[in-house]
C-alpha cells in the first residue's frame, strides 16, 4: 500500500469522481458572536448519501480491489457509519459484503446498513469486540477486510474533504475535526498541511474514550478501557498505527469534550442552525462553544460535521434534557386539599402566568400523608429560568407550597 501523501489524496479525489458528494460548506452567523471567530463555516458531511463522511474512504479502498479480491467478497467492522458506506458502495459495485456491528449500535444504522444489501452480524459490546469477530470471520471466509480507518486508501479517501475545504473556505486558518480512530483527522490534516502549513488542524475527541489523545501524549499507540459516549461513532479504544503516525506529523492539537457538552452542541445545531448531527458530528462545535480552542478567536474557522445518523429516540431525550437545562421544561410537585376546585385553582394560576401544562398526574391512593390531601405532579412548558422564578414566586404568594423537580 502507498504512503498517504497529498498526491495519494488527489488521486483518491479523481477516483471517487461523482460517486460521492462534494458536500456544501456554508458560513453561519449563529455562533460567531458567541465564540469570537472572524467567520465560521460548517462542512456538512451529514449530507452524504449514507449520512456520513465514511463512504469516501470505504469507496476509495473498494475501487482499488483486484478482480480476484472482488470475487472473494468484503467484510468490515463498524459502529455504524463505516458499515453504511461499505454496504452502499459494495451494492453499487456488485460486491458481496458482510458487516459486523456492536450489539448496541443505534437501530437506524443497523437498518440502513441492511437496506443497502449487506449481511449484518451483531456481535460484541463495543467496536473492538465487533472488530475481533470480523477479523476471525475474514480468515474463515477468505474475504477482504475494509478497515474503518487504519488503511492508507481509506485515509486518502477521507482526506478529500481537506481538498474541498481548501477550495470552499476563503483564507482558511483553522479546522476542527472529530477524532476516533484518526482516519478522518489524519487525512484532512495531511491534505491541508501539504497545501498550506499555516492552517491549524485541531482534533476533538469524546472525553470518555480519547484514545488518540492518550496515544499522542504517550508517544505510542495505547489502548483505553471501554467507554460509553453519545459520540458512538468515535468510540475507538485503540487508534491505528497508520493514523497515529500521520497525526504525530500533521495534527496541531487534540482537545476533549464531555457528554453534556456534546448533547448541548447537538441541540444547538438542531435548533439554531437547523442541522441534524450525531454525537461525533457535534464534537467540533462542542469544543468551540466551551472554549476548548481559544485560538479560534478572530480566525476563519471551519467545523467538520462528520455525520448525521442519530437515533431518533436518543435525539428526543437530548432535546427534552436540553429544554430542562434551558428552563423551557420543568416539573413541579404540590400537595393540595383533596376537594372540588383545588386542582382547577392551581392550574388556573399556572395559566395566568403563561405556562403551558404538558402533563399532569393527580395522585390520591398512593400516599402516606393525610387522607384529605392529594399530590399533583405537573410538567410545564416555560419560557426560561426567569419565567420559572416568576411562576414559583406567584404560586408561593397564592399559598401553594410547591417543590420543583431539579
Amino acid at each position: 500500500m502507498p504512503a498517504v501523501t497529498l498526491s495519494e489524496i488527489q488521486e483518491a479525489r479523481v477516483r471517487l469522481g461523482h460517486h460521492v458528494y462534494v458536500t456544501p460548506c456554508p458560513s453561519t452567523d449563529h455562533f460567531v458572536g458567541e465564540v469570537g471567530c472572524r467567520t465560521l463555516y460548517m462542512k456538512l458531511e451529514n449530507l452524504q448519501r449514507t449520512g456520513s463522511f465514511k463512504e469516501r474512504g470505504a469507496l476509495n479502498r473498494m475501487l482499488v480491489l483486484s478482480e480476484e479480491e472482488r470475487r472473494r467478497g468484503i467484510i468490515a467492522a463498524s459502529a455504524g457509519n463505516h458499515a453504511q458506506g461499505v454496504a452502499f458502495h459494495a451494492g453499487r459495485l456488485g460486491l458481496d459484503s458482510l458487516i459486523v456491528m456492536p450489539l448496541r449500535t443505534p437501530l437506524i444504522k443497523v437498518s440502513s446498513t441492511r437496506s443497502f444489501g449487506a449481511k449484518v452480524l451483531l456481535h460484541g459490546e463495543n467496536f473492538d469486540e465487533a472488530y475481533a469477530e470480523a477479523k476471525r470471520l475474514q480468515a474463515e471466509q477468505n474475504r477482504v477486510f475494509i478497515h474503518p480507518f487504519n488503511d492508507p486508501y481509506v485515509i486518502a479517501g477521507q482526506g478529500t474533504i481537506g481538498l474541498e475545504l481548501f477550495e470552499q473556505v476563503p483564507d482558511l486558518e483553522l479546522v476542527l475535526v472529530p477524532v476516533g480512530g484518526g482516519g478522518l483527522a489524519s487525512g484532512i490534516a495531511c491534505a491541508l498541511k501539504s497545501l498550506n502549513p499555516a492552517i491549524r488542524v485541531v482534533g476533538v475527541q469524546a472525553e470518555k474514550i480519547s484514545s488518540m489523545k492518550a496515544s499522542l501524549e504517550a508517544g505510542r499507540v495505547v489502548e483505553l478501557p471501554p467507554g460509553n459516549t453519545l459520540a458512538d461513532g468515535v468510540a475507538v479504544r485503540r487508534p491505528g498505527t497508520e493514523t497515529f503516525s500521520l497525526m504525530q506529523q500533521y495534527i496541531d492539537a487534540i482537545v476533549t469534550v464531555d457528554e453534556a457538552e456534546i448533547a448541548n452542541a447537538i441541540l444547538r445545531l438542531l435548533e439554531q442552525d437547523k442541522t441534524v448531527v450525531e454525537g461525533a458530528g457535534a464534537l467540533p462545535l462542542a469544543a468551540l462553544l466551551n472554549g476548548k480552542v481559544p485560538e479560534a478567536r478572530v480566525k476563519n474557522t471551519a467545523l467538520v460535521l462528520s455525520g448525521g445518523n442519530i437515533d431518533v429516540n436518543l435525539l428526543s431525550r437530548i432535546i427534552e434534557r436540553g429544554l430542562v437545562k434551558d428552563g423551557r421544561l420543568m416539573r413541579l410537585t404540590v400537595m393540595m386539599p383533596d376537594r372540588p376546585g383545588a386542582l382547577a385553582g392551581f392550574v388556573g394560576v399556572i395559566a395566568e402566568q403563561g405556562a403551558n401544562v404538558m402533563e399532569i398526574h393527580h395522585n390520591r391512593a398512593f400516599l402516606k400523608g393525610p387522607l384529605a390531601e392529594a399530590q399533583v405532579k405537573v410538567t410545564l412548558e416555560t419560557r426560561g429560568s426567569e419565567h420559572i422564578a416568576e411562576l414559583l414566586t406567584t404560586l408561593g404568594a397564592r399559598g401553594w407550597v410547591v417543590a420543583p423537580d431539579l
